[in-house]
C-alpha cells in the first residue's frame, strides 16, 4: 500500500519535483564528466612522452574534494522541498498518519528522484564529458575524436556517491519532519521573520573582525620593532606605520562606540568600520607587493599573515554592506511618507523587509560565494597560461644538467666535470643527439665566491664561444664583441625598467683580468633557459673568450638537444641514473640537478590540466550552489505569497504592475548579492593583476588575457541572466495558480 502511494504521490508532485531533478542532475552531471577522464579505462592517445597516471590520480583527488560541496546543495533543495510540503504533511497527519511514517515515505519519494536524476546525470554526463576530452586533448596539442564511451568504474564511482549523499541528507530530512509540530508545519507559510534589528548574527561578525583587527595591530608593532629601518623609502614607511595606525583606529572607535553609542544603532559602528575595514585591507595589501619590489626581509609567513588581513577585510566588508542594505531599505520605507505611500511601494517594501533578516544572512554567504566563483573562474586561464609560458622558458633544451655552489666554501670543492655518464646512456639507449653543449659559469672576481648574501649573489659570466653555442643550439644568430668588451643575457622574465636601471649603473665591471666597457649592443634577450644564471639574479654577464680564461669557473652546465623526443620512460630511468652518480648535494656542498624536458612537460601539462578543470568545476559548482539557493528561496517565497498577492488582486491591482513588482522584488534578492560581489570581485582580480604583471607581460600577454577572461564574463552573465528569467517566469505561474 505505501508502495502505491509513494509512486503516486511522485506522479503528482512531479511538477513539484522538476526544480529537484532538474538540480540533481546538473550535479551528477558535473561529477561524472569531469571525473570521467580518470577512470582506468580512458587512454587517450597523448605520445610515449607522457604519462597519464599523474593526471588522472590528481583529477580524482581533487574533483572528489571539490564535489562534497555539493552536499550543501543537496541538502539544500531538500529542505526546500521540504518546506513546500510542510502543509501536506500536517493535514497526513491530522488524518491520522504516524509522522515517522509520513517521514519515510517522503525520504522514498525524494530517493526515487534522485535515482531519476543519477540515470539522467550519467547519460548527460557521457555527453559533457566530450567537452573535457577536447579541452585535456587540446592541452597536449592532439586533435579530438568524437567517441562514445560509459567508463564502469567513473558510473558505479557516481551512484555510490550521490546515493550515499541522498541516504545522509535523507535521515536528516527523517528527523526534522518527526520532531517538527503539526501546528508549526500548518502556519509555516504565514510566519514573517523577526525584524533585522534584532538580529544578533552581525554582532558576531562585529567581534570576529575586532579580534583580527588586535591581530594586525600586535603584527605592525612587531614588524616595526624588527624591520623598520629609516632609509627606508617613503611608500615603505607609510605600509609599515598604516599597519599600526588604521587598526589601532578601529579598535578605538569601536571602545568610544561602546561607551557613548546604544547597542541598538549598530548601524552607526557598522558604518564607520566598513570604511575602515577599507583602509586596513589597503595598508594590508601592501605588504605582498612591496615584499618583492623593496626586497624586504620577512618571509613567507609574514606575507600569509597579511593576506589573512585582507582576507577578513573583505568578508566583513561584504557582511556589513549587505546587512546596512537592508536597513537602508528599512529607513526609506520609515522615513520616506512619499515613496511608502506610492502606488504599489508599500507592498513592496512589506515583501522585502518581511524577510529580510534571513534572506540578509543568505544573501551575505552566497555573495561570499560568488566572489570566490569569480575568482575561479577569471584566475583559471591565467595560471595556467602562465605554467605554460614558463614551461617553454624551463624546457628548452631535452637535457638540462647545471650545477649550484651556494654550499661550497672551499675553492677546491667546486665542480669541474663534463657528465660523460650521460653521454654514455644516450648511447646505450641509442638516442642521437644534435647538439651538445658543455660550459662553465665564471664569477668576475675571484673576491666574490664568498657573497652569498640572498638577493645579493653576484652576477656570473659565460664565454662568447659558450654562449654563441647556445644560441646557435636554440636558432638565434650569433654575436660578437670587441676585446676587453661586455654585453649582458637577461631572463625573459626580467622588465624595461629594471634593465635600464641596470645598464645605466654598470657601463663598466671590474674582473680579475682588467676592466671591461659595456657594448653597443648592451643586452640580449632571447630566451636561452633559467639555469644560466646565478641564484637570485636576471642577468648574466657574457665576456670574451680570453677574460674568461683568467676568471674562477664556479658553476658547470651542459645543455643537450636530441633527435628526436625522450619517452617517459627512458627520461625517468635517465634522471634516476644521474641523480644515483649526482646526487643534489654532495659532502663538498655542491648541487647538482638534471631537467629533462619530457617529464618538465608531462608533470606541467598533467598539473596545468588538473589546476584549469578544478577551478572550473569548483566555480561552476559553486556558481551552481549560489544561483540555486537564490532561486530556491524565491521560489519558496513566491508559495508563501499566493494569498497576499491574490488578494492585491481583488484590490484591482492589474496584472501589468503585479509583474513589475515581481520584477522588482527579484531584482532586490539578486541584485544585492550579485552585484556587492561582482565589485568586490573586480577589485580582488584587479590586485592580482598587479601582483602578477611582471608575469602577465612575460608569459601571457595582455590581448590573450583580455580574450579569455571576456569569454569567461559572457558566460557567467548568460548563465545569471537564465536563472533569473527561469526565476522571474516561476514564480509568476506560482502566484498565479492559487488552486
Amino acid at each position: 500500500m505505501y508502495a502505491k502511494l509513494i509512486f503516486k504521490n511522485v506522479k503528482r508532485s512531479i511538477k513539484d519535483y522538476l526544480i529537484y531533478i532538474v538540480t540533481m542532475t546538473i550535479c551528477v552531471t558535473l561529477f561524472y564528466s569531469f571525473l570521467s577522464i580518470s577512470s582506468r579505462y580512458y587512454h587517450p592517445d597523448i605520445g610515449i612522452e607522457y604519462d597519464f597516471t599523474l593526471l588522472s590520480d590528481g583529477m580524482k583527488m581533487a574533483i572528489c574534494l571539490i564535489t562534497l560541496c555539493l552536499l550543501f546543495l543537496i541538502r539544500f533543495v531538500n529542505s526546500y522541498m521540504l518546506r513546500r510540503r510542510k502543509k501536506e504533511f500536517a493535514v497526513q497527519s491530522i488524518m491520522g498518519m504516524e509522522q515517522k511514517t509520513i517521514a519515510k515515505l517522503f525520504f522514498a519519494e525524494t530517493f526515487i528522484m534522485g535515482i531519476i536524476s543519477i540515470i539522467f546525470g550519467i547519460f548527460f554526463g557521457m555527453l559533457c564529458s566530450q567537452f573535457i576530452t577536447a579541452m585535456l586533448l587540446n592541452s597536449y596539442g592532439e586533435s579530438y575524436t568524437l567517441s562514445w564511451t560509459l567508463f564502469p568504474d567513473i558510473v558505479l564511482l557516481t551512484i555510490c556517491f550521490f546515493i550515499l549523499s541522498f541516504l545522509v541528507v535523507g535521515m536528516f530530512n527523517i528527523r526534522t519532519i518527526r520532531k517538527t509540530k503539526i501546528i508549526d508545519m500548518l502556519s509555516a507559510d504565514r510566519r514573517n521573520e523577526p525584524e533585522l534589528k534584532k538580529s544578533r548574527w552581525i554582532f558576531g561578525i562585529v567581534i570576529l573582525f575586532e579580534i583580527f583587527t588586535i591581530w594586525a595591530f600586535v603584527s605592525g608593532v612587531n614588524k616595526v620593532l624588527f624591520y623598520y629601518d629609516s632609509r627606508f623609502v617613503l611608500p615603505v614607511k607609510m605600509m609599515f606605520w598604516g599597519n599600526i595606525c588604521f587598526p589601532l583606529a578601529t579598535l578605538l572607535w569601536s571602545v568610544w562606540w561602546m561607551i557613548a553609542k546604544r547597542k541598538s544603532e549598530i548601524y552607526t559602528l557598522l558604518s564607520v568600520l566598513l570604511g575602515f575595514s577599507v583602509l586596513n585591507a589597503f595598508i594590508a595589501a601592501n605588504v605582498p607587493l612591496f615584499t618583492n619590489k623593496y626586497y624586504l626581509p620577512w618571509g613567507s609567513g609574514t606575507i600569509n599573515q597579511y593576506m589573512t588581513f585582507i582576507l577578513v577585510d573583505l568578508l566583513f566588508f561584504i557582511s556589513a554592506l549587505i546587512y546596512l542594505i537592508g536597513n537602508f531599505i528599512v529607513a526609506w520605507k520609515e522615513k520616506s511618507p512619499e515613496h511608502r505611500y506610492n502606488g504599489e511601494s508599500l507592498f513592496f517594501f512589506g515583501q522585502i523587509i518581511s524577510k529580510l533578516n534571513t534572506t540578509s544572512k543568505t544573501m551575505t554567504l552566497i555573495c561570499i560565494t560568488l566572489v570566490l566563483a569569480i575568482f575561479l573562474f577569471v584566475a583559471a586561464p591565467i595560471l595556467v597560461n602562465w605554467a605554460s609560458g614558463y614551461l617553454g622558458i624551463r624546457s628548452m633544451y631535452d637535457v638540462q644538467i647545471f650545477s649550484r655552489y651556494n654550499n661550497v666554501y672551499e675553492e677546491e670543492d667546486l665542480p669541474d666535470d663534463d657528465y660523460e655518464i650521460i653521454t654514455d646512456f644516450l648511447t646505450e639507449h641509442e638516442i642521437e643527439t644534435v647538439y651538445d653543449c658543455t660550459f662553465s659559469l665564471y664569477l668576475p672576481e675571484k673576491a666574490e665566491f664568498d657573497n652569498r648574501i640572498k638577493y645579493n649573489f653576484p652576477i656570473a659570466a659565460i664565454s662568447l664561444s659558450d654562449y654563441n653555442r647556445i644560441r646557435e643550439m636554440l636558432g638565434y644568430e650569433t654575436i660578437s664583441l670587441l676585446e676587453n668588451e661586455f654585453t649582458t643575457q637577461w631572463k625573459f622574465i626580467a622588465t624595461e625598467e629594471e634593465r635600464n636601471s641596470f645598464l645605466t649603473e654598470h657601463t663598466s665591471v671590474y674582473t680579475d683580468a682588467g676592466e671591461l666597457t659595456l657594448a653597443k649592443h648592451s643586452y640580449y634577450k632571447e630566451a636561452i633557459g633559467e639555469t644560466v644564471y646565478n641564484s637570485y639574479t636576471d642577468v648574466v654577464y657574457i665576456f670574451p673568450d680570453n677574460v674568461c680564461e683568467k676568471l674562477l669557473p664556479v658553476m658547470q652546465n651542459r645543455y643537450i638537444i636530441t633527435t628526436k623526443t625522450i619517452s617517459y620512460l627512458y627520461a625517468l630511468e635517465l634522471e634516476k641514473f644521474f641523480m644515483a652518480e649526482y646526487p643534489e648535494q654532495t659532502d663538498a656542498g655542491v648541487g647538482f640537478a638534471i631537467r629533462l624536458s619530457t617529464l618538465q612537460i608531462n608533470s606541467t601539462k598533467a598539473g596545468n590540466f588538473v589546476l584549469q578543470a578544478s577551478m572550473l568545476y569548483g566555480g561552476i559548482v559553486l556558481m551552481v550552489i549560489c544561483l540555486t539557493i537564490l532561486s530556491l528561496q524565491q521560489l519558496l517565497d513566491a508559495e508563501q505569497y499566493k494569498y497576499r498577492f491574490s488578494v492585491l488582486r481583488k484590490l484591482g491591482v492589474e496584472e501589468q504592475s503585479i509583474t513589475k513588482l515581481i520584477l522588482k522584488q527579484l531584482m532586490v534578492w539578486f541584485g544585492i548579492p550579485i552585484v556587492v560581489a561582482i565589485v568586490v570581485a573586480t577589485v580582488i582580480i584587479i590586485y592580482f593583476f598587479q601582483t602578477i604583471s611582471t608575469e602577465i607581460s612575460a608569459y601571457i600577454g595582455m590581448n590573450t588575457l583580455l580574450l579569455q577572461i571576456g569569454t569567461t564574463v559572457s558566460v557567467l552573465a548568460v548563465l545569471l541572466i537564465c536563472y533569473f528569467i527561469s526565476t522571474w517566469i516561476l514564480f509568476k505561474r506560482s502566484i498565479t495558480n492559487t488552486n
